[in-house]
């Protein structure tokens, strides 16, 4: 069974959880009050994790988090040194995740399209033939 779940997969799974942890509740910054860690990718060699997070209420507080976290890389990987069952603790990279905001996107564009009143009409068709 071990086989089927590899070591990258779990050390993710484990970086995760323990990040979304701190940052909810242990994070100072009040920046990363809004922030969730959504997925973890690490390198073939656990050198490198991926960390991608989203907020969900201010769109406009992408920015300011990517500041957040690379301010508090250093408390996160101590964190991560305490809690984490590796030699070494990957280096983190931050990267915004963009699936909240195209879903948004998306949402928008498929009530616009329903919309009766976006529609053409019948008549304003036929008036132009």
């Amino acid at each position: 069974m071990a086989r089927d779940f590899p070591r990258s997969r779990r050390i993710e799974d484990q970086i995760q959880r323990i990040l979304s942890d701190v940052v909810r509740g242990e994070a100072r910054d009040p920046r990363l009050a809004n922030a969730i860690v959504t997925a973890v990718r690490v390198s073939k060699d656990l050198s490198v994790a991926w960390v991608y997070y989203t907020v969900l209420q201010a769109e406009g507080e992408a920015e300011s988090l990517d500041e957040a976290f690379e301010s508090a890389t250093g408390f996160l990987r101590a964190r991560l040194a305490r809690d984490l069952t590796v030699r070494r603790v990957p280096e983190l990279r931050f990267e915004l995740d963009e699936t909240v905001s195209n879903a948004r996107t998306m949402d928008r564009l498929i009530d616009a399209a329903n919309d009766p009143e976006n529609a053409p009409d019948d008549d304003d068709e036929q008036d132009e033939r």
